[in-house]
């Protein structure tokens, strides 16, 4: 009989959900970017988000999560993804390389007290390395999401979020968990109430 690839996926990926839920140290960076991001978003400052392939989507995901609503009625809050505006970043990649592409839109959209999530499960992307290089020379509190491989990511983010994997899926799975975690987290600190049914 075949393995069945699906339940040992189901299985890896809850594995790497469970090591997360239980590594204190892990919640401990949770909650700290959590209300760095509060701190940010309360003083009127904007949630910025890049990333590659699938962490490229999980940027927009929690764009919309900000802009929109996570779980509560409440005001929209200022999240742009800068994955989004092909032809920005095509125009960019085509003048001054793909390396760019995060740099130049941070350079001209990003302002100091804005906040930064860089998802990587590398660590080793070039334009997101650029990016957070520009983000602290403006002034850019910088998040890293990243894998266990990317640990040397660390030297360039103010907070780094290590899922405890190295497996790509399971990497973004578990930063979307997290995320999605921070804006529950986000929301409550800056609204309070009860979640819409």
């Amino acid at each position: 009989m075949s393995q069945d690839r699906i339940a040992a996926h189901f299985q890896t990926s809850l594995a790497g959900f469970n090591k997360a839920a239980q590594d204190r140290e892990l919640l401990a960076v949770t909650h700290t970017i959590a209300k760095a991001t509060a701190a940010a978003l309360a003083n009127g400052k904007k949630l910025l988000l890049i990333g590659n392939g699938g962490s490229a989507a999980d940027a927009q995901h929690i764009a919309a999560e900000i802009v929109g609503r996570y779980k509560q009625e409440r005001p929209g809050w200022a999240a742009i993804a800068l994955t989004t505006d092909t032809s920005a970043l095509t125009a960019i990649a085509n003048d001054y390389g793909f390396e760019q592409i995060f740099a130049r839109q941070l350079q001209g959209l990003g302002q100091r007290g804005d906040i930064l999530f860089a998802l990587t499960t590398s660590g080793r992307s070039p334009n997101i390395l650029a990016a957070l290089k520009m983000a602290r020379e403006i002034g850019i509190t910088t998040v890293g999401f990243t894998g266990t491989k990317g640990e040397s990511l660390r030297q360039s983010c103010d907070h780094l979020f290590v899922s405890p994997s190295d497996d790509t899926a399971v990497v973004q799975q578990i930063h979307m968990m997290a995320m999605h975690g921070i804006c529950d987290e986000v929301e409550h600190a800056l609204i309070g109430g009860k979640p819409k049914a």
